[in-house]
């Protein structure tokens, strides 16, 4: 079987900011090439990614990750039976998660110690965060409501004892899976059965050059103080650093349409589900931003170049390109001799691997770029603009993935070809 994996490659400048930030408050960083470069980690940009998804994406097709899943749930259960009172959705809740997920839900200490000791609306928590999608929730609710007629919660225990509710139960989380989750993936502690391995990877971003973290010492004044108090309401201090950035994600788009399945669409169009995700994860992972200290240094850059290439066998990071730090520019900057150094780089290595021309030369390789200083890469794919390369690459994803248009393996790869993370 021929493989679809998206290799996605962005340079973007940030200017003065504080993006994601480790434990002491500084920007994070790491050691590349015996230098220190500003860093961003994956899991910051994978959730302004999944924040994007708000305005890409019905809410239907997207997933809540929290611990607060019998609160989640016993919502929907008295949207179904508006009759049944909070404390009784939350038991029938309760019951119809730890069924389903063998997850053990218990009130946190925070919540019993602030709550009245005759409450009986305290909510129950996972011990750590569950990830559902709308669909999920959805069939769990109707389940509840089900078996608890009446907010009868013995009833329910009655009801999920039968192996066939029981297995209803297992299998509301376990298909209708959200964008999200086929996507980024899912952990369930108390049921590997339930795990859903991610179709997408996502690297820490790293500046192509070393980095020196600044810090801006700021004061705040008091709007009550009178001319007989003078000086600030209060001092600090904020570390920042500026880079141009190197980013990186591969998607593979096989087990991205396992993980989804029809996705509630028609039979005859079982790839546009998958369609959907993957232009939704292109256009949300290229325009999102981590919203770290964002009102403080407004950093609201786009990318300056973004490179879309198709694959068959595995995906490819370009960071070697940058393992030699990129210098100043003659004039200042460092875009620029970043792309001279990836035009050089690419088709060298492409070339070394016996992977030039191999995915039908630019058909399947896209560059959107701004600027002269990005002219250099204009040989590395198809010249788009982001509209186009949205439906460009759509459009090959359900050609690829259509029975009637597979192909052999490419890249020089037999059918049968291994996933990202699998190794060579």
């Amino acid at each position: 079987m021929t493989r679809t994996i998206l290799d996605i490659h962005i340079l973007q400048t940030v200017p003065p900011s504080n993006l994601n930030r480790d434990d002491t408050g500084a920007p994070k960083s790491a050691m590349y090439g015996g230098v220190r470069r500003s860093r961003v980690s994956s899991q910051a940009w994978k959730r302004a990614t999944r924040k994007a998804f708000d305005e890409l994406l019905d809410t239907s097709e997207l997933g809540v990750r929290t611990k607060k899943v019998a609160e989640e749930l016993a919502g929907r259960v008295q949207v179904l039976d508006p009759s049944l009172t909070r404390a009784a959705a939350l038991e029938l809740a309760a019951e119809t998660i730890s069924t389903a997920t063998g997850s053990k839900l218990s009130v946190p200490k925070r919540k019993s110690k602030d709550a009245d000791a005759d409450s009986e609306e305290l909510a129950g928590e996972s011990g750590y965060l569950m990830f559902l999608s709308d669909r999920q929730f959805g069939a769990l609710a109707a389940l509840a409501v089900e078996g608890g007629k009446g907010g009868d919660v013995k009833a329910l225990k009655d009801f999920l004892k039968v192996k066939t509710n029981r297995d209803r139960a297992k299998q509301a989380v376990d298909t209708g899976h959200s964008v999200d989750i086929a996507l980024f993936g899912r952990m369930v502690a108390d049921s590997a059965d339930l795990n859903v391995d991610a179709a997408v990877q996502v690297a820490h971003a790293l500046s192509v050059h070393p980095v020196e973290v600044e810090s801006d010492y700021y004061t705040a004044v008091d709007d009550r103080n009178t001319a007989a108090e003078p000086g600030a309401g209060m001092i600090g201090t904020v570390e920042f650093n500026s880079a141009t950035l190197y980013r990186y994600a591969a998607v593979d788009v096989n087990r991205l349409q396992e993980n989804l399945g029809s996705g509630g669409d028609d039979e005859k169009q079982p790839a546009e589900p998958t369609r959907r995700a993957v232009t939704a994860f292109l256009e949300g992972f290229i325009t999102s931003l981590p919203t770290g200290k964002i009102n403080t240094f407004g950093n609201q850059t786009l990318p300056s170049v973004v490179i879309v290439k198709v694959r068959s066998r595995r995906p490819i990071s370009y960071v070697g390109a940058f393992e030699q730090p990129v210098p100043p520019g003659r004039n200042g900057g460092f875009l620029r001799d970043a792309c001279d150094q990836l035009a050089t780089f690419v088709p060298e290595l492409e070339a070394r691997y016996g992977l030039a021309g191999s995915e039908q030369g630019s058909r399947h390789s896209w560059v959107l770029r701004v600027g002269d200083e990005t002219s250099a890469l204009d040989g590395l794919g198809t010249e788009v603009n982001l509209p186009e390369l949205l439906t460009s690459v759509g459009d090959t994803v359900v050609a690829r993935l259509a029975p009637e248009t597979a192909t052999a393996g490419r890249d020089g790869a037999a059918p049968g070809v291994t996933a990202p993370g699998s190794g060579a």
